[in-house]
């Protein structure tokens, strides 16, 4: 069983250390992650496809569905997770959907990834990772296909729109007025329908600073834990809160084994199933 709420003092970083790497808004890395792989069109938009060695591989192939794919994303903070995730056996891939803020205009897209992976023989749960705002991406795919999730894995991740983008900024992405978006937050913010998630049996683990300003805890990731508890389901989320964090490149956030772990084993049970 995972871990409910898990407050982490220091021991769960230890071997990273205790400093912290400040983000760099205005100078963000330049070029995504190179790894072995290949570069996609699919439905118009560019998509990524890393793969394990041949040897590695296996059928169904388990995989990652990773967001937000932009441009650098993912980046070189994350090469150490990456290369994990490869040397396990584990594909990693995601697509080019823009600042789609989990708009349900993203999910056709998500979804074409997803059928041309699935005739080549890739598992039909993927685990699920979002950072920061591809949290928004990840879980409201995830709502409106639950059957094709095998666990959700964040890294600061955003579940609620008011606390970012925030509904001015993510309206447009949804192709309506900032009050209409307001009047259906029910319908269409994801911290609003997690309760089917929990329903559903998907597991969840996240990493998220304490000190996060841009992303705060207590109204995405908590409020994400507190809506499973709620249904019954509270130990299928493992929340580990990195203490003084905030939204930036402290190295804990990309080298946690536990979460690395989780996202593993949740990619190869989706593919027993």
């Amino acid at each position: 069983m995972l871990t409910r709420f898990l407050i982490c003092l220091g021991l769960c970083f230890s071997s990273f250390g205790n400093g912290r790497i400040q983000a760099q808004p205005n100078n963000p890395p330049k070029l995504r992650l190179d790894l072995p792989g290949e570069t996609l069109t699919i439905s118009g938009k560019e998509a990524f496809l890393f793969l394990p060695a041949q040897d590695k591989r296996t059928s169904p192939q388990p995989w990652i569905f990773y967001a937000p794919t932009l441009r650098p994303y993912p980046d070189q903070a994350e090469r150490w997770m990456h290369e994990r995730f490869l040397d396990a056996g584990i594909a990693v891939a995601g697509i080019d959907v823009g600042e789609a803020y989990g708009a349900p205009s993203s999910h056709a897209s998500f979804s074409a990834l997803y059928e041309e992976l699935e005739k080549r023989g890739f598992s039909k749960k993927p685990c699920l990772l979002g950072r920061s705002r591809g949290g928004l991406w990840v879980t409201s795919w995830a709502i409106a296909n639950p059957q094709r999730v095998s666990g959700i894995l964040g890294i600061y991740p955003v579940f609620d729109l008011r606390t970012y983008p925030k509904l001015a900024k993510a309206a447009p992405a949804y192709g309506i007025s900032e009050s209409d978006l307001e009047k259906q937050l029910g319908e269409w913010n994801p911290i609003s329908k997690v309760g089917l998630l929990a329903e559903n049996g998907i597991q969840v683990a996240i990493i998220h600073g304490d000190d996060d300003k841009v992303v705060p805890l207590k109204e995405n990731s908590q409020e994400l834990l507190r809506r499973y508890e709620e249904k019954g389901r509270g130990s299928l989320v493992h929340l580990i809160v990195a203490p003084g964090q905030g939204h930036n490149y402290w190295e804990g956030f990309f080298r946690n084994e536990a979460l690395v772990d989780f996202a593993i084993a949740r990619a190869k049970a989706g593919a027993r199933e």
